[in-house]
């Protein structure tokens, strides 16, 4: 009897080869820093329109908000999103909660409450070995267990680079339902984490990133942004999103778009990591950063007397996993700060203010140090 030659074609099997792999050597991008260009996706969706809008959905994509929400009763409504991307870090497991953090952050960032969610997975089976591939996994459901929710499913392939997430539903009472839109002048604008995740995944992929510095963005991309599922409650809360991969600048252009306002920052009042700004200077910028000025710069005031190009790269930089941002009556902000404090975000701060006029972002403080930025500037072709 002749043996059986091995089908070149059959279905790959995950190799259990313990030799290390660099996650991030197999991804082009990483992290929120993988999404479309704002400027490309806005032209991507401009000719697309769901052909059906029944009434019972309350959110959908006309306003790039962070989930879709549709109403089943006068009490509840579903929040449905999803998230994914390729590895920010080389740790799987770190991987796997990061990613997760980032897609149920979207549920809180509504106002809901997660109730469970389903799997994303795309891994490169003949170069991963399966350990790898499993602790991944555990990470996202690591994640989960924190926020009290199961992984009811997902669905996997075979792909070219690493790509884990989530697809997260939630529940929100329709009357403390958070958006995008529905800032007011006179606001004041509380950010929830501090900003520079971006500057410092970029870092990490030059080898460049110090251990306390990788372990900030460890503890600051898996910290699920909770106030949110709470702040939600609070009438005097008008406007609510999550800071990920368009950058600060880039979410709060949305908001100041959905709402039909302008928005005033105080630099000096930014939130930032530790170290972020001389990473910058150092060149760990990620493309996304560019791609984000020449999507929305148009819509932002930046007096390049007083900003150079490592600030521009701060306001720009991706933030996986980013905080909370918050639009809220001015005497409720001393109360929502202390909701962030009491659930332990150290970073959460008054950055700013909502105004009247045309959608724009401006600032009050300049930086008070200008790094120099010593490389060719990333911006000059955006």
């Amino acid at each position: 009897m002749t043996k059986k030659k091995d089908n070149p074609a059959a279905e790959p099997v995950p190799t259990e080869a313990a030799a290390p792999v660099r996650l991030t050597s197999l991804s082009h991008g990483g992290g929120c820093g993988c999404k479309i260009a704002p400027g490309v996706l806005e032209k991507i969706l401009a000719k697309t329109a769901p052909s059906v809008i029944p009434p019972q959905l309350l959110v959908g994509i006309e306003t790039s908000d962070d989930a879709a929400v549709y109403q089943i009763n006068d009490t509840q409504a579903i929040v449905a999103t999803t998230d994914f991307f390729m590895p920010i870090v080389d740790d799987p497991f770190d991987f796997g909660r990061i990613a997760a953090t980032n897609a149920i952050s979207d549920i809180y960032a509504m106002g809901g409450t997660p109730l469970f969610a389903l799997a994303i997975v795309g891994m490169p089976v003949n170069t991963l070995p399966m350990d790898t591939i499993r602790l991944i996994l555990e990470g996202g459901e690591s994640v989960c267990a924190k926020a009290g929710i199961p992984i009811a499913g997902g669905h996997t392939i075979d792909s070219i680079e690493p790509i884990y997430g989530l697809v997260a539903i939630g529940l929100v009472h329709p009357s403390n339902l958070r958006r995008n839109t529905g800032a007011r002048p006179g606001d004041k604008l509380i950010l929830g984490k501090g900003l520079g995740v971006g500057l410092y995944s970029a870092a990490f992929k030059k080898n460049m990133l110090a251990a306390h510095d990788y372990a900030t963005m460890i503890a600051s991309t898996t910290q699920l942004n909770t106030p949110g599922s709470t702040l939600g409650c609070l009438a005097g809360v008008h406007a609510m999103t999550d800071v990920t991969g368009f950058g600060l600048l880039g979410h709060l252009v949305e908001i100041c778009k959905g709402s039909r306002v302008a928005a005033e920052l105080d630099y000096a009042a930014l939130p930032i990591l530790p170290n972020a700004l001389d990473y910058a200077a150092k060149g760990c910028i990620t493309g996304a950063s560019a791609r984000n000025w020449s999507g929305y710069g148009e819509h932002v005031v930046l007096d390049p007397k007083r900003f150079g190009d490592v600030e521009r790269a701060l306001l720009t930089d991706p933030q996986t996993s980013g905080g909370l941002l918050i639009a809220c009556a001015p005497e409720l902000a001393t109360e929502v700060l202390s909701i962030f404090l009491q659930q332990g975000f150290e970073h959460a701060a008054v950055i700013g203010e909502i105004l009247d006029g045309e959608p724009q972002v401006r600032f009050t403080h300049p930086p008070k140090k200008r790094f120099k930025f010593s490389l060719p500037s990333p911006f000059k072709k955006a």
